[in-house]
């Protein structure tokens, strides 16, 4: 996680070039309960606190904006995906997850620009066709939506990948290590004892 975190520091990675859609949904699928709700969306908090402190100062941009709050939909949304998938998924399903999970990123966070921002750009009416403008041309004076989400599609992929592939090799490597503990736990066999002989 603070790995993660640290990954977000500006100009490291290309602009939504992220393994937040990964982070997600993989907590999803492996963090316990207890951890789930909080733990990754704490993260991702502090880290879009640090970002928008970063981005005040230096660009006077808001420290908070609306469309903040469809990116923590879509990342409740990508949580609730992975948790409908196990541990012991196969590899190929958990990637097709990630994969996935980023569409809904895309999906969700591009319909919130569409519904709540309208003044950010003027074709974003409430038709079917203003819906589409959103999805793929954007807001005016930004890199058109497609383009970020060709990079939304390849990070979710590539990250789910990495961390799903990370874990199946840990789950490999697991039982072979339980085997050597447990055989070095055990005692080792006593030899029976002689039987007495019998006194004349």
């Amino acid at each position: 996680m603070v790995v993660f975190a640290l990954s977000r520091w500006p100009g490291l990675m290309p602009w939504n070039f992220s393994a937040a859609y990964a982070l997600m949904f993989c907590a999803g699928v492996y963090f316990p309960k207890r951890l789930v709700w909080w733990l990754p969306f704490v993260t991702m908090l502090v880290a879009d606190t640090a970002l928008n402190w970063y981005h005040h100062t230096h660009y006077g941009t808001p420290m908070f904006s609306t469309d903040l709050i469809g990116n923590y939909l879509a990342y409740i949304a990508i949580v609730w995906l992975g948790r409908m998938f196990g541990p012991k998924a196969r590899f190929l399903s958990l990637l097709a997850g990630g994969i996935l999970g980023a569409i809904l990123f895309y999906l969700i966070t591009n319909t919130f620009s569409w519904f709540f921002n309208p003044f950010q750009n003027p074709e974003y009416i409430k038709t079917f066709g203003g819906w589409l403008t959103a999805l793929t041309k954007g807001t005016a004076g930004y890199a058109q939506t497609w383009e970020f989400f060709e990079k939304t599609l390849t990070s979710g992929g590539i990250f789910t990948g990495l961390f799903a592939g990370a874990m199946k090799f840990m789950e490999a490597l697991g039982p072979a290590e339980e085997e050597e503990a447990q055989e070095k736990e055990e005692p080792a066999e006593k030899p029976e004892p002689e039987p007495e002989k019998a006194e004349a």
